[in-house]
Formats: C-alpha cells, sequence, structure tokens
C-alpha cells in the first residue's frame, strides 16, 4: 500500500519518531493540516521535505519572518503584456511548508486562513483554486524563544493536529551521528492521497465513540480551568484524525485506540487555560488527560 511505503521512506528520514511520523500520515490521509513545534534543530523542517518528496506531492516552501508581507504568500498581480495579470505566490502547492510560522506578524500568518479552510485563495476580488489535495505543514518554535509572534486562537484551530518533537532517545544518537538522512523518492502520489482521503471518510465510527466525543466536548466546556471548551471544528478533527489512523491500521472502523491516539496532538493546542489555572502550575496536557478519563472507558 502506498501509504506503508511513504511510512518506510520517512523511517529513513526522521530517526527514532516513529509516532510522529504515524501522526503526520494519519493527518495527512484525513486532510488535516500539522503543526509542527520543538526547538531548533530536531529535523522539523527536514520531515516535511522529507514527507514532500515520499509523498510525490508538488512542494513548495515559505520561510516566515517578521517582514514578510501576505502578498508574498498568496501572490500579487504583475503588469505584464498590457494588462495586470495574477502570478501565484508560493501558496500554490500540494505540501506547503510554512517554516517558523511564528516569527511572522499576525497579519502575515493570516494570509493561510483561507487557503487552509476553504483550499483556496482570493486575490483582488477573484477566487483561486488551490491544487488538490493540499496540506500545510507549518513549524514552529516554541514562544519562549526571542522573535516569536504567538499564533492567533483561530489560527491555531485550523491545524487538525500538533505535533511536538523532542530530543531522540539515547539509542538513536549514534545513527543520527553516524548516518546522512537521504531524501527518498515519490513512493506515492496525488491519487494516492485523494484516494486514502476517501477511505479516511468512510471509516465508521460507533454510536458509543461519536458519544464519548460529545462527553469530552461538553466537559470541557464546563471546565473552570478553561476559558472556553472544544469547538465543533476541534471536535471533528478529533474524529478526523482517529479514521486516520484506523486507515494506517488497516481497519475500516475507529477503535478506543485511534481516538486516544489522536486526542493529544488532535486537542491539546485547543485547549486554553485561564490565567488562574496557569498561575497554579496547571498544564494542557494534564487537563487533557483529566477529561478524556471522564470521557472514554478505561
Amino acid at each position: 500500500m502506498a501509504i506503508e511505503k511513504v511510512r518506510a521512506a520517512l523511517g529513513g528520514v526522521l530517526f527514532g519518531q516513529e509516532d510522529v511520523v504515524d501522526t503526520l500520515l494519519a493527518a495527512a490521509t484525513s486532510g488535516g493540516h500539522v503543526l509542527l513545534e520543538g526547538l531548533p534543530g530536531l529535523g522539523k523542517t527536514l520531515l516535511a521535505r522529507g514527507f514532500a518528496a515520499a509523498s510525490g506531492l508538488s512542494y513548495r516552501r515559505i520561510q516566515f519572518t517578521p517582514d514578510l508581507l501576505p502578498a508574498d504568500v498568496t501572490g500579487t498581480e504583475v503588469w505584464q503584456d498590457g494588462r495586470f495579470a495574477f502570478r501565484p505566490g508560493p501558496l500554490f502547492a500540494q505540501v506547503v511548508l510554512a517554516d517558523e510560522i511564528n516569527r511572522a506578524t499576525p497579519k502575515t500568518q493570516s494570509a493561510l486562513l483561507e487557503a487552509m479552510e476553504e483550499g483556496a485563495v482570493t486575490a483582488y476580488g477573484v477566487r483561486h483554486e488551490l491544487p488538490q489535495p493540499f496540506l500545510v505543514l507549518a513549524t514552529q518554535n516554541p514562544i519562549e524563544l526571542e522573535g516569536t509572534y504567538p499564533l492567533p486562537e483561530a489560527q491555531v484551530d485550523r491545524f487538525m493536529a500538533k505535533i511536538e518533537i523532542v530530543a531522540p532517545k539515547r539509542a538513536v544518537w549514534m545513527r543520527i551521528l553516524s548516518e546522512t538522512p537521504q531524501m527518498p523518492e515519490a513512493a506515492a502520489g496525488p491519487e494516492d492521497f485523494l484516494e486514502l482521503r476517501r477511505r479516511a471518510d468512510a471509516v465508521r465510527v460507533a454510536s458509543t465513540g461519536m458519544e464519548a466525543v460529545v462527553n469530552l466536548a461538553q466537559l470541557a466546556s464546563e471546565d473552570p480551568r478553561l476559558r472556553f471548551g472544544i469547538s465543533p471544528r476541534g471536535a471533528k478533527a478529533w474524529l478526523a484524525l482517529a479514521r486516520g489512523f484506523a486507515v494506517l491500521a488497516g481497519r475500516a472502523h475507529v477503535e478506543w485506540d485511534d481516538l486516544r491516539a489522536a486526542a493529544r496532538p488532535a486537542l491539546v493546542h485547543r485547549l486554553f487555560l485561564t490565567e488562574e489555572a496557569r498561575f497554579e502550575g496547571v498544564g494542557e496536557l494534564q487537563v487533557l488527560e483529566d477529561l478524556l478519563a471522564k470521557a472514554l472507558p478505561r
């Protein structure tokens, strides 16, 4: 199967990060965008480049900087042959790497909103459809680092999954130091990913699974540690990512393990703590674990 070939290829790009690779592929399978967060040098950009190469999808990279303008992302009109013509920006690709997205100003960050939500760009009053499948892979450094602008809540909510990349385990270090990752050959293509998305859409979720999602969303809206609960978009993203994990496992239905595997990448970045909770040392992951313990069976 094409997805297995892509998974194997990415294993030779980012060493010892199998869970990260699986989450990325589950999101790509279910048609979602991914936010990769971690300290510099952990392989975020390398993973995005490797995925684009192995997937066989067209690829463009945008280096986000404080002086980047929205038109630098979406495109602009130029005078050509006696008239103005639209010249598409780097956003017009199937895999777009928004590298260090939180180093650009909120105005430029917002240039991605329509593209991520609707798969299109409106420029100078004209709507331009983006190539399909369309996937934004954004990398960001922790906001504690200098020169970063936190992503607005509305934009964070557009990402189906947030994947935290941490330092590799000790056993992987020797391989990292002795081997040079090679960009893989294309192991799939656009039609393969469109077919995977159709398969993910057809994955069944039992009524008990749906009720668990509703219960967690309700519990989150009532939790005093949160400013607001899980949005309908967030709940649907959780279900979609769980469907992606089911497809990776070769199943036509979602199991509890799929919901658990999808919960952290799909929901943690959608939990916004109150100032009181932060002052008391409460973390988003702690809140999520409490909600999951109540909403999902053990």
